[in-house]
This record gives C-alpha cells, structure tokens and sequence, in this order.
C-alpha cells in the first residue's frame, strides 16, 4: 500500500501549529496574531498596514481587523508617519516583544522536540530534504490570488 506525503505532512504542520496555539492561549492570541506579532518583531523600522497585506497576502478588512485587536490589547500601537501624515506605523509595545519572546522560546523547543532522536546528520538530511521538496513544489508558500486579482 503506497503512503502518500501530504497527509502526513499536514499532520506534522497541524501538530506545530497546536504548539504555538497552545502557548499564545495564555496571551489570548490567535496564531493569525502571532504570525503578526512575530512579522513586526523582524522588522528593521515599524511597517504600515500595507505591508502586511502585502506580505501575507491579506485583503486590507483582515489586516485591519488583527491590528485593532492587537491595539486594544496593548500588543501594537498604530501612529502616524511623522514624514507622511496618510501612512500609518505600527509599533510594538512591550507586551507584543514578550509575546515574541515566548513564541521564540515555543518554536525552539518545538524544533528540538520534531527532531528529538535525530542524529546531526539525520538532522542535516532532514532539513536538505525538506528545502529540496518545497523547492520541487516551486517555492515558498504562495496563496493563491485574491478574487479581485484575477481579471
């Protein structure tokens, strides 16, 4: 009986994924927020909201939505360009840089768990087989377009 790869590799993202549900539950976080959160973290200068609409493929109404629910929990504050009045910045507060930090902290321990038993070349095997199977599948995630992008 042939055993198919997708199936299990949707296991394995579901199980991470519970991780880190898991761990932003106690901030009362969704994982849509953290995968915000840790974007913004990244980020050499506070982005505008179009940057994240852009770079996770998110129409406007749902970037907006995750930023104002970040704003009233004190994650993220939303300021005008002091440059350019019409764009807005967001910030990190100190409460979202704690929330990355246990994220961070999630994520290696995650890591450490997946590969618990793997030997350092096993390791090294098993990260080149991934790179060489997402690239087989042309790429990095890529969503498909928005309705509205499609003429």
């Amino acid at each position: 009986m042939k055993k198919y790869y997708g199936p299990r590799l949707r296991m394995l993202h579901c199980c991470t994924d519970q991780a880190i549900t898991n761990a932003l539950a106690e901030m009362e976080l969704t994982a849509a927020q953290g995968r915000i959160l840790g974007f913004l973290s990244r980020q050499p200068q506070p982005p505008c909201p179009k940057d994240i609409e852009e770079v996770f493929r998110l129409r406007h109404s749902t970037v907006s939505g995750l930023l104002n629910r970040l704003e009233k929990k004190d994650f993220i504050a939303i300021q005008p360009d002091p440059a350019d009045k019409r764009c807005k910045r967001i910030c990190m507060l100190e409460k979202g840089a704690l929330c990355c930090q246990l994220m961070d902290k999630t994520i290696e321990e995650m890591e450490q768990q997946l590969v618990q038993g793997f030997t350092p070349e096993e390791q090294t095997c098993f990260s080149d087989l991934l790179d060489r199977a997402i690239t087989n599948m042309g790429g990095g995630c890529r969503r498909p377009p928005h309705k509205e992008d499609i003429k």
